[in-house]
């Protein structure tokens, strides 16, 4: 039986193997897809209206059970590793047979939708889950197409997420019994033993990421955009922690998208239609546009609750740090509902330095722009995470290396080409520490940052002068508007310059000691870009 939403059925699910789907929900609205997950015992109502789900076992993606299919298509492209790890062509196929005969004779929610905001680049995907809140979280993350278009609707590829699907390692050729598999040659994401969601959007953005630079010199990258009343784009690069989210969000400027995105010829373009926020300490005054956005049809995931049991406990991680929530672009007032802007003339790349030896803002040249593109920098604090005693530098090439198929100098070449070839400036931000380490110094205050930015994007930027670091290669401002100059060398925030000096050789040293493993697939201008030991003071 076929339940449909408000879209004309066309049931062509034999071309994924499905045959014998006992019922199937097709495009259901939002409203329904609740309802159902409500129905089915797996969800709660909180007091905002938004739908709360458990993910169960997995709260978050698992990076070593993420698959590409070794084939033609991939072999002599891929940069193998331990990110991207193969399977084989024939442990594909029978993982494929044994998944749809599993969910054939069972309920099926099936969705059709599109993951890019530019007709010419995005790709059309019929997604395909065992249960109703996954469902929903593919209609407030892709793009949702509209009724025209659904009506002559034609999948370029399927992604198929069935949590109750155990694949058996010697069968199958996995680690464990959850898996995420990329099949290029048949255009397929296979996920499951997972409930984690976000393994459904990463596994299209991966593909995206090996797609378009291959097929069309269309550059993906995983980042935030925002566009100024003046229609000038910026970029933000940065790993978790960093306040990508934070500093992306700003009140006088229109958010593209939070984080994923394309270059091409004529500007960047979102490759979603909703945004994916961590809500763990969410504070309505710092972020209050993803607060008010958790409403009726956004999913929160593995969140705690207050005493009465539906308000949200933003500051419970008793079930995981990485709490979450989906919701669709619109729930962000002022979002610009195309997805696309102008080529950017500024990138940041944000870091939070717990080492304190960054400077709040620094101003890259090309060659160094591409060395810590794919660096990808920043560092976790003591006491995050068992056995961190101390700060410890994380390195994340292009600032995604989960998800991308390709050697990161691929990437950084064609970010260096857009660079030279639209004038577009790569800052450095360091969201982290000043004055000393972790433990020892503060954190940058937000309204410094905020200023910071503002000089850049508002142009005033301009007229301060610059003085180059010896060490990393970059250009550091003297002096900004409301900000204290003393903020900005971070050698005379260190009570001790001596101190500063052998810190800041230590993460010198480690940058090139992560550096190694791309030195092989990068240009002579890239390596010469890398930081300087033992230099003198700056």
């Amino acid at each position: 039986m076929v339940h449909q939403g408000n879209t004309p059925f066309r049931p062509d699910l034999a071309q994924i193997g499905l045959f014998k789907a006992r019922n199937i929900w097709w495009n259901l609205p939002p409203a329904r897809l609740i309802e159902r997950t409500l129905l089915a015992g797996e969800g709660k109502l909180t007091s905002s209206g938004a739908l709360a789900i458990d993910t169960g076992r997995f709260t978050g993606r698992s990076p070593q059970d993420r698959f590409i299919v070794d084939d033609n298509h991939t072999h002599d492209q891929v940069w193998w590793g331990d990110i991207n790890q193969s399977i084989t062509e024939e442990h594909a196929a029978q993982l494929h047979q044994d998944l749809m005969a599993y969910l054939d004779g069972r309920g099926l929610y099936v969705r059709d939708a599109f993951v890019g905001a530019h007709e010419h680049y995005r790709k059309s995907v019929r997604v395909m889950t065992e249960k109703s809140w996954s469902n929903l979280f593919a209609y407030n993350m892709f793009i949702r197409p509209s009724a025209e278009e659904l009506s002559v609707f034609s999948p370029e590829w399927h992604v198929v997420c069935a949590p109750g699907f155990k694949a058996d390692p010697d069968r199958h050729g996995t680690r464990q019994a959850n898996f995420a598999v990329l099949d290029f040659k048949n255009r397929r994401v296979l996920i499951g033993g997972t409930g984690y969601t976000g393994e459904i959007k990463k596994g299209m953005f991966s593909a995206m990421n090996f797609l378009l630079p291959t097929e069309c010199d269309v550059l993906p990258m995983h980042c935030s955009a925002n566009e100024g009343e003046d229609g000038k784009t910026a970029v933000f690069f940065g790993l978790s922690g960093t306040g990508k989210t934070t500093l992306s969000s700003d009140p006088f400027r229109r958010l593209i998208g939070d984080d994923e995105h394309g270059w091409g010829p004529e500007g960047i373009f979102n490759f979603e239609g909703g945004c994916y926020a961590k809500t763990i300490d969410l504070d309505p005054l710092r972020e209050p546009d993803i607060h008010r956005a958790i409403q009726h049809g956004a999913l929160l995931e593995n969140i705690g609750f207050q005493a009465d049991g539906v308000t949200p406990d933003f500051t419970d991680a008793t079930t995981t740090q990485n709490t979450r929530v989906s919701y669709p672009l619109h729930h962000i007032p002022g979002a610009k509902p195309n997805g696309r802007g102008t080529h950017p003339d500024n990138v940041f790349f944000l870091t939070c330095d717990a080492f304190g030896v960054l400077p709040p803002l620094a101003r890259l040249d090309v060659p160094t722009a591409m060395y810590h593109f794919i660096s990808g920098y920043t560092a976790k604090v003591a006491g995050t995470e068992d056995g961190i005693d101390e700060p410890k530098a994380v390195f994340s090439a292009c600032f995604g290396a989960p998800f991308l198929p390709l050697h990161p100098g691929r990437y950084a070449e064609m970010l260096g080409e857009r660079m030279a070839e639209h004038g577009t400036q790569v800052w450095l931000v360091n969201t982290g520490w000043t004055g000393g380490p972790h433990g020892v110094g503060h954190r940058m205050r937000l309204r410094d940052t905020r200023a910071l930015l503002t000089a850049v994007l508002n142009g005033s930027i301009s007229q301060s002068e610059f003085r180059r670091c010896k060490r990393f290669g970059w250009e550091v401002p003297i002096s900004v508007n409301q900000v204290d100059s003393g903020l900005l060398d971070p050698r005379n925030t260190w009570s001790d310059g001596e101190a500063f000096d052998a810190k800041a050789d230590a993460l010198a040293h480690r940058f090139n000691e992560n550096f190694a493993q791309f030195e092989a697939g990068v240009s002579d201008s890239i390596r010469s870009a890398a930081p300087q030991v033992g230099v003198m003071a700056d």
